[in-house]
Order: structure tokens, then C-alpha cells, then sequence
């Protein structure tokens, strides 16, 4: 297995994929212990994006797919700050038992130098309206 310098495989193996969630769940856990409140404030939607366990599961199961979508989790606090809000907000996918707690779900984009577009989707918790960051995926290489 082949990693890169900050320690994520960087192959297509099943073996490569294990590692890249280990490593977003570990790169999470070290985030939640440096922002305890688990929420960075958005430009955008001038309101605070939180950090769920839905985000961790949901990100991970995606992420980990793709070198460049791992290596984004990286700058995690940076994508939630500046992410900018891309059309309206959608209703949620029915379909999608971990979309069940959302009314909306809200597409963000965010240009990283050296990494390109990345897509953070956020959702709307029903009644509270509290945002919550559902998912982060590198969508073209920069």
C-alpha cells in the first residue's frame, strides 16, 4: 500500500479504501478535540455548520472512495467557512434513509488550490432548522 505524505493510501484497492476510512474517522476524531463545539460559522449561510455523527458516517462511506475526496477531509474547517451556497435548497431524497432527518439539503461548493471543486452537502434538520455538514467529496481535480 502506497501513501501519500500525509499518510493516505493512495491506491483503489479494498485495502486502500480501509485505510482511508480509518483515516477519516481518526482525522474527525482529532478535529472534534480541537473544536469541542463541534460547528464552524459559514459565509455563505451566516449561520454555524455542525459536525453530527451523520457527517462522520456519511463522508466516510463516500470519501474514502477516492485519494483526492480523503485528502480534502484535510481542510475540513477551511471547506466549512467558505463554502458557497450553489442554487436552492433541495427537498430531501426519500429514498435515502440517512437524509430522514432533513427537510433540505443544501449543495456548497468550495475552490481548493492544488485540489479543485470540492462539494459539501449540507443538511436541514426538520423543526430545529440547525444545519449539519451531511457530506464532503472532491469533484474535480484542480
Amino acid at each position: 500500500m502506497e501513501l501519500d505524505k500525509n499518510g493516505i493510501a493512495t491506491g483503489d484497492t479494498t485495502e486502500d479504501k480501509k485505510q482511508r476510512k480509518r483515516f477519516i474517522m481518526n482525522f474527525y476524531k482529532m478535529w472534534e478535540t480541537e473544536n469541542p463545539q463541534k460547528q464552524i460559522f459559514n459565509k455563505s449561510l451566516k449561520d454555524f455548520i455542525n459536525v453530527k455523527h451523520i457527517s462522520i458516517k456519511e463522508t466516510t462511506g463516500q470519501a474514502s472512495h477516492r485519494h483526492i475526496s480523503t485528502l480534502a477531509i484535510t481542510f475540513l474547517t477551511e471547506i466549512l467557512a467558505n463554502a458557497v451556497q450553489k442554487g436552492i435548497p433541495q427537498n430531501t431524497n426519500p429514498k435515502k434513509d440517512n437524509q430522514k432527518g432533513f427537510e433540505k439539503i443544501i449543495m456548497m461548493e468550495y475552490y481548493k488550490k492544488g485540489l479543485g471543486k470540492i462539494k459539501l452537502t449540507v443538511g436541514v434538520k426538520r423543526g430545529t432548522k440547525e444545519k449539519v455538514q451531511y457530506c464532503i467529496t472532491a469533484i474535480e481535480n484542480g
